[in-house]
């Protein structure tokens, strides 16, 4: 089975990123929306690569391009 990057890429920077906002001395709301958003990009790609089928794939992540 080959490596999916993105995957392994997006949860490299959710973890980055975690790690970044326990250095970083600033109001809880804004780490708590900086965490959020960083895990949010690898739980919906996550989600999408276990769809049911291409096109709940393809949806998915056509949602998410929608929302930026």
């Amino acid at each position: 089975m080959p490596k999916n990057y993105l995957l392994i890429y997006s949860e490299q920077l959710a973890t980055s990123i975690e790690l970044l906002c326990q250095s970083i001395k600033a109001p809880s709301n804004t780490m708590f929306q900086i965490r959020k958003s960083s895990s949010s990009v690898y739980a919906n790609i996550r989600e999408a690569n276990y769809g049911q089928s291409n096109c709940d794939m393809v949806s998915k992540f056509e949602i998410k391009l929608s929302m930026r």
